[in-house]
């Protein structure tokens, strides 16, 4: 995903405010280094909501007898949910939607598994660029998602 103007401009803003990058020469050799320490794990961890969840790991995490217990109303909001192939629990409705489906002490372990699966930790980067708190209890959600090239970074400095 490219990242705007504004993004870039935050991109150009927090790397000139990290001593670590203050002798790095603003060069493709740079920008490689730069965008190497922005794709690595965010120090602290900063948990976000995944934007995309597999229906086969959804099915591996569900356990089956709680599905089977559920109303023929939430399997079939179930099998729907899951009929694009993937889910987004970036998505409030999404996660809002496995909560109600798995309602109760009889969906009590699949709603743990799903939303289990539906978090991991942040890069720098996307940390960067995120919006909420980042705890395991109370994941960021990603204004942007995966890897900076080294022409992000060229770009940014260009500013």
């Amino acid at each position: 995903m490219a990242l705007t103007t504004a993004q870039l401009i935050v991109l150009r803003d927090n790397i000139a405010a990290d001593p670590a990058f203050a002798s790095v020469p603003h060069n493709s050799d740079g920008a490689f280094l730069v965008a190497a320490a922005y794709n690595s794990q965010a120090v602290p961890d900063f948990t976000v909501w995944k934007s995309s969840v597999s229906t086969a790991e959804c099915k591996q995490a569900m356990v089956w007898t709680e599905f089977i217990g559920r109303s023929s109303g939430e399997q079939a909001a179930w099998t729907f949910m899951l009929s694009n192939g993937t889910i987004n629990p970036s998505d409030a409705n999404v996660r809002q939607g496995i909560q109600d489906i798995f309602s109760g002490p009889g969906g009590a372990t699949s709603r743990v598994n799903l939303v289990v699966i539906a978090k991991r930790l942040a890069t720098r980067a996307e940390k960067l660029f995120a919006t909420g708190t980042g705890s395991s209890a109370s994941p960021g959600t990603m204004a942007f998602e995966g890897q900076l090239s080294y022409q992000d970074i060229q770009n940014a400095w260009a500013l």
